[in-house]
């Protein structure tokens, strides 16, 4: 066994060195102050008490540094996931119950395992069958759902819902009671973070600050909104006028919790907590590809399963919530010059610093505030726009995306989640049920053939090549043997056809009975079946099958070698 393949960290531990640890002691604090006010915004999200977000900060760190294999990533609570765990916890238990917290741990435990599990069989394959259309759909409507869901903390108001409209009737009904002082607070944040996020980077640019540290500092302005409304939350005893401050928060490290084994519970939450896998799962993989290619390096998929399954489990058994990779932190941590995992183990320090001696001071920080904050950092989430450049480049997919958005926003996150994850399989097994056929011919002069409805090239009228550019497989058997028929009837002076298999890395059980019933349906017709251009793997399956043996013609190498067997034409 390698270990070096499920501790990643041996990999890389080894030739650390000085330098390496300077700048990921670097990214760290600046990941640290952006990650503080984000644990408690996006616990407080999924209508948990603030703590939980700093718990799941803590060891899930320290945990992926030793088995992920992306150096930059950062792990811990995101938006989606949070929405995804206030969504199955609703139906189940009251926000602020032991219950309801309970359930966050055993969503975090069961995700742990599943992911876990995945990696240990190698699944992360399954990724790929998340169309990129469907998850940026749902990516857009849940950040939709998340500021909107966000808005009551800003007017100071009671409001429920899980969707968008429950939320926007729940608000509605609600405005008259808005409260001023928190709407000031809140107000005066979100324009801050929003102003910053636009104005600030050139303003530091301006006073001759390096364009790496202005960016840096223009990502960590939440630390700032946090620190001037805590101030002035404590100063003017906010709380006494109606404001709602995050309250008393536990000092001191998680303790070990040991999740419920209540079947019952562990059956209602299966179906959430796998949807919460997937999600994690693809967001995570798709920020640590991305920023490992600007670095020419590389993750693996199925460790990285491994990796977050088992920084879930830390989570779990320590109190936290669900976790994944982080799209803003881990861009954060990959432009301060994060260089190892190591960086997300020093920041699990620093947090683990805030939850001793920064819960004091974190007691007066305003709701409000860390609404703002969730509302800045989901509209990068949403992407609207995307709508219609799949329209107008692909009308299936556009449905796929517009189905799980409007699902999200009038049903529930949940919902729209599966409706894509079987929107994107169905799309896929649609496409390949009918796979493109081509009946192509000899371009002039050369030894390549094309689409006879798009060339100029030389036919036969005794020959037909009937080029198939898809893999075939139980989906798509039935159809290929209706093309067939449906070819050989339109051209009743045929006397050899030729499949031409470039495309066909894949000939399963089903589609090899199909091709033994062309192969008899042609003989009985006067028609002998050629294949060309069959791929040595595919060659090596069909080897001693009954196709090979009873096949009214040949396999050819090449197209044009059968072309030139079978009309009897000289050579270019």
């Amino acid at each position: 066994m390698n270990l070096k393949r499920y501790l990643p960290v041996l990999q890389w531990a080894t030739q650390y060195n000085r330098g390496q640890a300077t700048s990921d002691l670097i990214a760290a604090v600046i990941v640290t102050v952006m990650l503080i006010p984000q644990s408690l915004a996006y616990a407080l999200l999924a209508g948990l008490p603030a703590q939980v977000g700093l718990y799941a900060s803590i060891l899930p760190l320290v945990v992926y540094a030793l088995f992920g294999t992306s150096r930059t990533l950062s792990v811990g609570p995101v938006a989606v996931v949070s929405l995804m765990t206030a969504a199955a916890l609703a139906p189940l238990a009251e926000i602020g119950t032991s219950a309801y917290l309970a359930g966050a741990v055993l969503i975090a435990v069961m995700s742990g395992l599943m992911l876990t599990v995945m990696g240990v069989m190698k699944l992360g394959f399954l990724a790929n069958f998340l169309s990129h259309p469907v998850i940026s759909g749902f990516i857009s409507a849940s950040g939709i759902v998340i500021a909107t869901s966000q808005l009551k903390h800003l007017f100071g108001v009671q409001s429920s819902g899980h969707n968008l409209l429950d939320i926007g009737r729940s608000l509605a009904e609600s405005l008259n009671d808005t409260n001023l002082p928190t709407l000031l607070v809140g107000g005066g944040a979100l324009l801050f973070l929003l102003w910053s996020r636009r104005y600030l980077k050139p303003l530091l640019r301006k006073l001759g600050l390096a364009a790496r540290a202005a960016d840096i500092l223009t990502k960590t302005a939440p630390i700032l909104a946090v620190l001037a409304t805590t101030l002035v939350a404590w100063a003017l005893r906010l709380d006494e006028q109606g404001v709602k401050l995050v309250g008393t928060v536990p000092s001191g490290l998680p303790s070990f919790t040991m999740p419920s084994l209540d079947p019952a519970l562990w059956s209602q939450l299966a179906v959430s907590a796998l949807l919460i896998s997937v999600v994690g799962f693809v967001e995570s993989v798709s920020v640590g590809q991305t920023l490992a290619a600007k670095r020419r390096q590389r993750i693996d998929p199925d460790q990285e399963l491994i990796g977050l399954g088992t920084a879930n489990l830390s989570s779990g058994f320590s109190g936290g919530m669900p976790v994944t990779g982080g799209f803003s932190r881990s861009v954060v941590n990959f432009d301060a010059g994060a260089e190892t995992p190591a960086a997300g183990a020093y920041t699990a320090v620093g947090i683990a610093l805030a939850t001793l001696f920064l819960t004091p001071v974190i007691a007066w920080l305003p709701q409000a505030t860390l609404a703002a904050t969730i509302i800045v950092a989901v509209a990068t989430l949403i992407d609207l726009p995307a709508l219609g450049r799949t329209f107008r480049y692909s009308r299936t997919d556009f449905g796929a995306m517009l189905a799980t958005i409007l699902l999200t926003l009038v049903h529930s996150v949940e919902a729209g989640i599966i409706a894509g994850v079987a929107l994107s399989i169905g799309l896929f097994l649609y496409r390949t049920s009918r796979p493109h056929c081509a009946v192509v011919g000899r371009v002039p002069g050369t030894e390549h053939f094309r689409n006879v409805l798009r060339h100029d090239v030389e036919l036969c009228p005794k020959v037909t090549f009937l080029r198939v550019d898809e893999s075939l497989y139980f989906a798509n058997a039935r159809f290929l043997e209706e093309t067939v028929m449906d070819l050989i009837t339109r051209e009743p002076e045929l006397t050899d056809l030729v499949l031409v298999c470039p495309a066909v890395n894949l000939v399963d059980a089903s589609a090899l009975e199909s091709l033994e019933t062309i192969n008899e349906r042609l003989r009985d017709a006067g028609v002998r079946l050629h294949l060309s251009e069959v791929k040595g793997p595919v060659m090596d399956r069909l080897k001693d099958t009954e196709l090979l043996c009873h096949l009214g013609g040949r396999v050819h190498l090449s197209t044009y070698e059968a072309w030139q067997a079978l009309t009897n034409l000289s050579p270019a």
